[in-house]
């Protein structure tokens, strides 16, 4: 039996395989990049070995670093969690060479899937269905639109949709290079695009006994840049038959390569309800916690188990029961072509109700860096019914206290009470129609109440008298000046401007918006009356960035003076880093003097495992080019000026 375990991996997923480790009495070994010292899954392991470095290349994706961390703890077997080495044939090899258990399915099984054509041909041959290839080099107006993707690794790297057949060969250029940059291997491949389509998918769970589980179904078409937000189970809508087939064809999929352990077989279901095989992934899901929500699992446990040479518990899959949905929450701004977002993360609190499970690798007081995945937290809601897990896991979203940088956590709970998403019309399309309304400013008054709180919170820091409890006493304003008081803030991410006013009176303080009335101050909780209703907010300041909570939603300020500074300008057509990254490629010819349009792509920045164009901000001139690809860059950091073009209007005025 194992006694020890080494997870390759960090975050979320190595602290969750260390929960079940705890369950069943395995001692656990964590690694880390420097960049990791004070993690989470570090602080929770048993042991925990160093991998000099902070790149993913120089720690995680070293698995002969791995191993040797494995042997020097004393470990005797390896989990690779998901992402990094979890689907690497060589690593899998070389942790069974060194005499230790793998936890995952064999070699040969990751070999056959590891490529996405070479696993295509084996399913055609396993009567799996199937989306005819398109041979790049041939392809016409006809196959359009096309699917670029990558034959190796998955999260999205290295696709493209291809809409005009003119931009064929240089999306085929910029596929093929992201797929080399994020897994080593270049080959790329085409396919149908299939407009509308679902993304649903079945986990499967074998032994080396013969016996395989299909266990149920997942839908994940959610999707932003082809990776996941929201996923549920089971996949509503789904006829009888339609499940079925899935069923079969995921079984025979892992009969076809001799599969043993956790697996996912992945299918898009066109409009007319026709699936076709998408990929194998030979490891667990992020999204795994649905399908043990409805199934009273623990897939982890399984693992092990089949690990150890026991079977699956019995000949079929436990009944399913209920309904559970999954939100990612990301430290990342949808509104902003959904970049990145780093720094110190406050506060991570979701509600402890029933039926609400927290899968995080970051707690409050931890630093979200520029290395790896922006994904802070899942959170996890299991009901009876569907309707109800959607509203939980809404609820639970909007009264998390979530403090630091920006983060998903509007567009997922406005995602999950969109009529189309309510009502199961799911399809990978959704961000790309519904985007705009999902990520525009909230209500206006709304923001307005939670500034003047914090306005009101800010005025009961500066008092001088307070009670033991930390609010303010109506009287104690009797002596202070009463000529009104001016606080400025800024609605973050979206750039919104307050300006509230109050005055201190005999009966508290007086607000400068009609139909607002003070009715408790205190340094952290205010109490405000708007036109009859009254609500309650916590307020939570921190280095000139004011957290205001609610019941109903969270808002994020940032004091501004009292009087806008002139000299706070952007030159225009500074082409500025958003995040802090690396220069992976320059646009064809891109140098000083180079005429360029406006929207065109310049450069490419590579930010935790997400590539980000930056584009011009007009067209004109290239006047300064400071950007080349390798270059490590800051925020902020000056990459390029366009001088903008004169109006040709003007010109012969």
């Amino acid at each position: 039996m194992i006694k020890s375990l080494l997870v390759a991996n960090r975050g979320e997923i190595a602290c969750r395989i260390f929960r079940t480790c705890r369950a069943l009495g395995i001692a656990t070994v964590a690694v880390y990049s420097d960049a990791d010292a004070g993690a989470l899954h570090v602080r929770e392991a048993d042991t925990a070995v160093r991998l000099p470095g902070a790149a993913p290349a120089d720690t995680y994706l070293r698995g002969d670093l791995v191993v040797a961390a494995a042997l020097a703890a004393g470990a005797d077997a390896v989990h690779p969690g998901y992402g990094f080495l979890s689907e690497n044939a060589d690593f899998a090899a070389a942790v069974q060479d060194a005499g230790l258990r793998w936890i995952g399915p064999p070699v040969k099984a990751i070999e056959l899937m590891a490529s996405k054509t070479r696993a295509k041909e084996l399913m055609a041959a396993a009567g799996v269905p199937l989306l005819a290839p398109v041979d790049p080099a041939a392809a016409t107006a006809e196959d359009l639109p096309l699917l670029l993707k990558a034959a190796a690794g998955g999260g999205g790297r290295g696709m493209r949709i291809v809409r005009e057949l003119v931009d064929l060969p240089g999306e085929l250029t910029a596929a093929g290079a992201e797929a080399l940059s994020a897994f080593g291997d270049g080959e790329v491949f085409a396919e149908p695009y299939v407009e509308r389509g679902r993304h649903v998918e079945v986990q499967v769970m074998a032994d080396e006994h013969d016996g395989v589980w299909a266990l149920g179904t997942r839908d994940c078409s959610l999707q932003r840049r082809h990776q996941k937000v929201i996923e549920e189970a089971p996949a509503p809508g789904l006829p009888d038959a339609l499940r079925d087939r899935l069923h079969e064809a995921a079984v025979a999929a892992a009969r076809a390569v001799g599969y043993r352990g956790a697996g996912t077989v992945e299918f898009l279901v066109a409009s007319d309800g026709r699936p076709y095989f998408l990929e194998m992934n030979t490891r667990l899901q992020v999204e795994h916690p649905v399908t043990e929500e409805v199934f009273g699992l623990d897939l982890v446990a399984l693992q092990l188990r089949i690990a150890e040479g026991e079977p699956l518990p019995a000949a079929e899959p436990p009944s399913p029961s209920g309904h559970a949905v999954e939100a990612r929450l990301y430290a990342e701004d949808p509104a902003r072509d959904w970049q990145p977002q780093t720094g110190a993360l406050l506060s991570l609190r979701v509600p402890e109700v029933p039926g609400v499970r927290l899968d995080t690798g970051y707690t409050g007081g931890d630093t979200i860096g520029v290395h790896y995945d922006p994904m802070i937290a899942k959170v996890i809601a299991r009901a009876p019914t569907r309707a109800e897990a959607i509203r939980l896991l809404a609820h639970a979203l909007e009264r998390a206290r979530i403090h630091g940088p920006v983060t998903n956590r509007d567009l997922l709970v406005r995602s999950l009470r969109h009529p189309d998403f309510v009502a199961g019309r799911l399809d990978t399309g959704f961000y790309d129609r519904h985007l705009p309304e999902l990520t525009a400013p909230g209500d206006e008054a709304s923001a307005r109440l939670a500034a003047t709180a914090a306005a009101v919170a800010e005025a009961a820091r500066n008092a001088t008298s307070t009670t033991r409890g930390g609010f303010t006493r109506f009287g104690a304003w009797r002596n202070l000046p009463s000529q009104p008081q001016l606080r400025r803030y800024r609605s973050e991410p979206d750039g919104g401007e307050h300006e509230i006013t109050y005055r201190p009176t005999r009966e508290g303080l007086s607000t400068g918006t009609d139909g607002i009335r003070v009715v408790s101050a205190g340094r952290a909780r205010v109490t405000l009356e708007h036109d009859g209703v009254t609500r309650h907010f916590d307020v939570f300041p921190d280095d000139g960035t004011v957290y205001v909570d609610t019941a109903s939603g969270a808002y994020t300020f940032t004091a501004l003076p009292r009087f806008t500074d002139p000299a706070d300008r952007t030159e225009p057509g500074s082409l500025l880093a958003p995040m802090p990254g690396t220069v992976v490629r320059l646009a064809d010819g891109l140098a000083e003097g180079a005429a360029v349009v406006a929207g065109q792509p310049l450069i490419w920045l590579e930010a935790m495992k997400m590539e980000h164009r930056i584009l011009a901000p007009a067209s004109g001139t290239l006047t300064a080019l400071h950007a080349a690809p390798g270059l490590q860059v800051e925020v902020g950091a000056l990459l390029a000026v366009v001088t903008e073009s004169a109006d040709p209007a003007e010109e012969h005025a």
